[in-house]
């Protein structure tokens, strides 16, 4: 890592949140739960496709289950990825007001953003948890694996929470660091990338 880039992780890749005892280690934890789920994610997605275009070819005829599989897939996905990006700093901002501020500013409306994003987060948590139960007293089957529908949205809630969480880490992080953070691990500024080179 150079010393320019904004990013905490080291040469290896490993990810370090910065923050202390407990909450680093929540932190580190969903980390490697999220990016575990979203490879798996992904690859199994790209196999499920491919194995379908397989059949189509030499057997002429669609793996029924493929349609649904893929659906699960980009659900874990989405909902993986929320928190993914958070955790990054990797989420679409409209930062011009922002990049003009002092860095006081700049921290003071960094964990304002932070926690209202949190608070939206949870209380998009509870309303997917409040479909979810919808759903689950309604009954409804999947058609080709027969397994019940609201099973594939539990990822919402589970994704709307931890990027909550996240957002919550990146506030109290920027109340205990003196530097501006993005996420947990992202500084403010950008990296200097000629310099680099």
């Amino acid at each position: 890592m150079s010393e320019n880039s904004p990013d905490l992780e080291d040469d290896t890749g490993t990810y370090d949140s910065g923050l202390p005892g407990f909450l680093g280690t929540i932190d580190v934890f969903i980390s490697k739960l999220e990016a575990v789920m979203l490879a798996a994610g992904v690859l199994l997605m790209a196999l499920n496709t491919c194995a379908n275009v397989i059949s189509r070819f030499l057997l002429q005829q669609s793996m029924f289950f493929t349609g649904e599989v893929n659906r699960i897939l980009i659900i874990l996905i989405t909902f993986a990825g929320i928190g993914y990006a958070a955790r990054h700093g990797r989420h679409i901002r409209m930062s011009a007001i922002f990049d003009a501020l002092p860095v006081m500013g700049r921290k003071v409306l960094m964990i304002i953003i932070a926690l209202f994003t949190s608070a939206v987060m949870f209380f998009l948590a509870y309303y997917s948890y409040e479909y979810i139960v919808t759903l689950a007293g309604r009954g409804r089957i999947l058609p080709a694996l027969g397994f019940e529908v609201w099973i594939i949205y539990v990822w919402a809630p589970i994704g709307f929470t931890i990027t909550g969480i996240q957002y919550l880490l990146t506030a109290i992080k920027n109340f205990r660091s003196p530097d501006v953070f993005l996420s947990t691990s992202v500084r403010d500024g950008y990296a200097d990338t000629e310099s680099e080179v």
